[in-house]
Parts: C-alpha cells; structure tokens; sequence
C-alpha cells in the first residue's frame, strides 16, 4: 500500500477541489458510473460535506448496456445514502433520432452518451460536472485542467483551458459554458485502490476474480451476453476466472484472467501490471486519439 502520507495528501486536495465546486457554482452534479473512480468519489463529496449530505445530486448516463453488478450496485448505494440519483438513458437518443446505434463486431454505445450527456446538462442547467477522470488513463486525459472548460457545444479545445497555478481554481465561466471537474486527476489506478483498502469502502464484485461465461477475441477476454456483446458462431464461450480493472459498456470492456478475490491481492496484481487499465478498453483503441476525439465532442 502507498504510504499514508501520500493518500491523505492526495484526499486533501481533492476535498479542497470539491468544496471549491460549492462554493463558485450554482449546480454542480457528480458524473456516476458506478465504477470505483465515481465511487471514490462519492466517499472523498461525503468527507468534505460531513455531516452534512452530498449537497449535489447524481447522474449516470446509462447506456443500457451496462454490467448488472454495476447497476446493482448502484442503486443500493444510493439508497444506503440516501443521494439524489438522475438516470438518462442512450436508449432514450437513440429512440429520438439523435445518434444512430452502432452494428458489427466491435458496435458499442460508449461514444454514444456524448449526445445524452450534453442534452442532460442542458435539461438541468448544470454548471460543473464532477467526473472522475485521471491523468494516469490515457494521454488525452493528461491535458486536462481540474477546472475544465467546455463552451456552449459541450465541446473541449485543449488549447484554450486555462492555467492553474498553485491552488487557484477559476471557476469564472461565460453565459452556455460549463465546467468538467476532476478531483482525482492526479491520482493513479494504484493510488486509488489503496485509497479503497484504506477506506474499506465497497465496490461492485465485478473488480474482484470471479467464475464469469466468456469468450476471447483479439487476445481479449469479453463477457459472453448474446444480448448485448456481438459473438461469431465460432466464438466459443467458457466458464474462466477473470475480473475486470475498468467498467465501462459491456462491448467494449474487456476481463483479465486473475485469481485477485480482495483488495490487497489487487492492489499487488496492480503495482506488478505493465500494461494500463485502458489497455482493456476497446473503445480506446479505435484510432490514435480515439480519447482525444471524444473529449472534443463533449465526451467525459
């Protein structure tokens, strides 16, 4: 486990950024996927508030395509915690004519939720989306500030982001902007399991190894759903060990063949791995600036 120093310096400044969304915006929410960064997240928004609630609600932009642990998971811990929970849904764009659902083998609904995304902060005239994106992910996510403008499209240009100098977070925006927000942006995949094992917060099952139906193509280990992941006929499906290091749609997020059953274990497999959590992501892996691309159209 990283040293205690460093984990809690890293909390500090990502409470310091969160009670900074608070304070210079009329309404923040917090981009949930369910997935551990969100879910570190809703921990770190708990601490800064306490003992007072989360004083912002939660999105999810489900794409109905997600994993069920995922969902299940998401809903009992906004129960247990009693938050303000808004769900829309791809389904819903595509029902509407806005985006065209993707066909074939590698069709996928990630980069859909752009368009729901943006016609959601629309909807609610949100004014900072807390997401918990880090520089660590992928080259696109490094050029990112903490305070991250969009302009009135939704859309993202590198070039013009401001500078942030030492703790000054400039929350000024025009008239139609918005703010994406990354409290964690200077942590790592490792820095935010062992936040996890210090914590001991809960996450979905699906992180951990478990015997899943799968199926490999491209030396990649997908989840075997008929109904969602696209498989040819000769594509055959088995029972393995695997666990997943990022949950995203279920048809473009690969599994990893391990025996890691708790946090330590993880956290080990983690600080040995050479490869890069996004490594399992196939969406990524479209072009060389896939990411980069996204984020310009208003993606997370």
């Amino acid at each position: 486990m990283k040293t205690t120093a460093i984990i809690n310096a890293l909390e500090n400044e990502a409470i310091y950024i969160l009670r900074e969304v608070v304070a210079q915006f009329e309404k923040p929410v917090l981009l949930f996927s369910g997935g551990k960064d969100s879910i570190t997240l809703v921990r770190l928004a708990q601490k800064a508030f306490y003992p007072a609630k989360i004083p912002f609600p939660l999105m999810h932009i489900d794409t109905g395509h997600n994993f069920p642990e995922t969902i299940e998971f998401r809903d009992r811990l906004v129960k247990e915690l009693g938050l303000e929970l808004i769900v829309r849904n791809v389904q819903t764009s595509i029902d509407e004519g806005k985006v065209k659902e993707e066909t074939g083998k590698y069709a996928s609904r990630n980069s859909l939720q752009t368009t729901t995304l943006l016609d959601a902060i629309e909807e609610f005239k949100f004014d900072a989306c807390i997401g918990g994106a880090r520089r660590d992910e992928e080259k696109a996510r490094a050029k990112e500030r903490i305070f991250s403008v969009r302009d009135d499209f939704g859309q993202w240009d590198e070039k013009k982001q401001r500078p942030e100098l030492f703790d000054m977070l400039n929350g000024e925006i025009e008239l139609g902007q918005n703010v994406r927000v990354f409290p964690i942006s200077n942590w790592t995949e490792l820095d935010v399991w062992s936040y996890i094992e210090k914590e001991k917060f809960e996450i979905p099952s699906i992180y951990f190894a478990h015997k899943r139906k799968v199926f490999e193509r491209d030396n990649m280990i997908w989840s075997f759903d008929d109904a969602i992941v696209y498989r040819d006929e000769d594509e055959i499906w088995e029972e393995r060990i695997v666990r997943f290091r990022t949950v995203g749609d279920m048809s473009c997020t690969a599994a990893v063949l391990s025996d890691a059953a708790d946090i330590s274990s993880v956290v080990q497999e983690i600080r040995d791995s050479s490869i890069s959590e996004r490594g399992a992501r196939i969406d990524d892996k479209r072009s060389e600036a896939a990411m980069e691309k996204r984020k310009q159209q208003g993606y997370f």
